[in-house]
């Protein structure tokens, strides 16, 4: 898997989008009913990714700071101009990225930076998965020759 390219990891999910101008509740509904850490943010004219809204901006940013939820946008709360990947990057490099960048999703966008999907670091527990099935084929192969 890490030497998968990203559009291979995201093929076929979904991703939330929200437009700057919503307010912070709306988002955060959003993200519960679907089950999601974080929504995209896109410039409403030309859907360029312009920032991402995490689930650590909510609590960090809109609850410890004691922010009204129904008035403030999510522009004001959202990372503005997160880094991001194209679909060819290799997983394993988006995950060093993630990794040095200390954040846990990353935008994927396409060339002219509209927003296709998104990475997250829990998608290498996949790969761990994958490691962890195997070794345990290994022990049981060994297990019946001995």
């Amino acid at each position: 898997m890490p030497n998968r390219a990203v559009i291979k990891v995201i093929q076929n999910r979904d991703f939330l989008v929200s437009t700057p101008e919503k307010s912070v509740r709306a988002v955060a509904v959003h993200m519960k009913q679907n089950a999601a850490a974080a929504t995209l943010v896109v410039d409403a004219k030309k859907g360029r990714l312009i920032g991402i809204c995490t689930e650590r901006d909510l609590a960090f940013k809109v609850l410890a700071e004691g922010l009204d939820p129904l008035t403030t946008p999510v522009s004001a709360v959202m990372t503005e101009d997160p880094q991001s990947v194209g679909p060819e990057m290799l997983f394993g490099h988006a995950l060093h990225l993630m990794y040095e960048g200390g954040f846990r999703h990353m935008p994927v966008v396409d060339p002219i930076g509209r927003p296709i999907g998104l990475i997250s670091a829990r998608d290498a527990l996949g790969l761990e998965m994958l490691g962890f099935c195997q070794e345990l084929e290994q022990r049981e192969t060994l297990t019946e020759i001995m």
